[in-house]
């Protein structure tokens, strides 16, 4: 693994600012991306907008080195969350260094591989349940009662880690939230959020 720079940038590496798109879904790179520093959005995004959010990662890392061992496109979007640094190694340079090693451990890297790409397929698939359900589910199975028999649910982490959990991106879920204040499902725009209508919220959720 490379190590982190702590001297000013050589000529080689390259620096994206936050909300830059370094690789697309279904795009079929040229070269192996490492993260050098810095945060990365794993993500799906639809009309340039970041609609699911699969997980962030932190350099030093490879950010598509999974689907460049086994030929196949990305998977997922990579969006720079913060300001990045970032190398980019050509492929051919990048499956010498793999076939340099044993073959015991080539092979032991391409199941990793295989089994990386396969739950990160999973998972984008997955999104394809409305974020409205995801939230609605999410509502009520933290929801508890308050001394007047009313539901309710404390925020008790911040709408980006939540969000993050569903999968989906802040923007997303506030949306959803705003939509079922709308609606009259929910009430409240703190970090307590009131259920005024549990079986409407179970029918968005499809209990």
């Amino acid at each position: 693994m490379l190590p982190i720079p702590s001297s000013p940038p050589s000529p080689e590496v390259e620096t994206a600012a936050p909300g830059e798109v370094l690789r697309q879904r279904h795009e079929h790179p040229r070269d192996v991306l490492h993260l050098l520093q810095g945060r990365v959005v794993l993500c799906v995004r639809i009309e340039g907008q970041i609609r699911h959010q699969l997980g962030v990662v932190d350099g030093p890392f490879w950010l598509d080195a999974a689907s460049a061992m086994l030929g196949q496109p990305c998977v997922v979007d990579m969006v720079a969350e913060t300001r990045v640094q970032l190398r980019r190694q050509p492929l051919a340079q990048f499956h010498a260094s793999l076939e340099a090693l044993p073959q015991a451990s080539r092979l032991l890297m391409h199941d990793l591989a295989m089994g990386y790409r396969q739950q990160t397929e999973l998972a984008v698939s997955r999104l394809a349940q409305d974020a409205e359900a995801r939230c609605a589910q999410w509502l009520l199975h933290h929801a508890q009662n308050d001394d007047n028999g009313a539901m309710s649910v404390t925020l008790h982490q911040r709408k980006r880690l939540i969000a993050a959990q569903l999968g989906i991106a802040p923007e997303t879920f506030s949306r959803v939230l705003r939509s079922l204040r709308e609606h009259g499902m929910i009430h409240g725009s703190g970090n307590v959020v009131k259920l005024l209508q549990p079986r409407a919220l179970q029918a968005v959720a499809g209990f």
